[in-house]
């Protein structure tokens, strides 16, 4: 059908530079998201062939995926891909599998428009969202897991506001 938007993965395996015994190499992989007007997410990797082979198809999203964004991860534990549909949801796709296989999602918040675009910060602690409104909001998991918007810029309006709560500025 057709593909929106593409994401490289972290050119290591998640955990590996943990784990990794000294003096070794780690291990480079090459692996990227995509999404499409088949309202999926798919996982791509090189084989060892340099063909690209489709690993795995992610589902949550009901109309196209516009945007798919893989979170620098290098030395973290947990893989994690932002992903962002026409059906105005935002998806938080994390997997703590080694193998890569055990994708799950978990939707940060339903949008009343189209949403075009995700973005991760530098260090990945923060998602910044665009959409049909004409906004975009910035995102922050909090201790207990779950999803705020810590602030929001509405287009043409120069105005910022955010909403980081007492508890919240500490973790800044």
């Amino acid at each position: 059908i057709g593909c929106n938007a593409v994401s490289w993965a972290p050119a290591v395996v998640p955990g590996s530079l943990i784990d990794q015994p000294s003096g070794q190499k780690p291990n480079y992989i090459k692996k990227f998201a995509s999404g499409g007007c088949d309202n999926l997410i798919k996982l791509w990797k090189e084989e060892e062939d340099g063909q690209w082979k489709e690993e795995q198809k992610l589902e949550a999203h009901s109309d196209w995926v516009r945007d798919v964004a893989w979170a620098p991860s290098i030395g973290l534990p947990t893989s994690t891909i932002a992903s962002c549909s026409q059906d105005g949801r935002v998806f938080i796709w994390t997997c703590d599998d080694a193998s890569g296989n055990a994708w799950s999602p978990k939707l940060l918040h339903k949008f009343n428009d189209v949403v075009w675009h995700v973005s991760w910060s530098i260090t990945a602690n923060i998602l910044a969202v665009s959409g049909g409104d004409n906004k975009v909001t910035l995102w922050k998991e909090s201790v207990d897991g779950q999803w705020v918007c810590i602030s929001d810029v509405n287009k043409g309006q120069g105005s910022v506001s955010t909403s980081v709560t007492e508890g919240q500025q500490n973790e800044q």
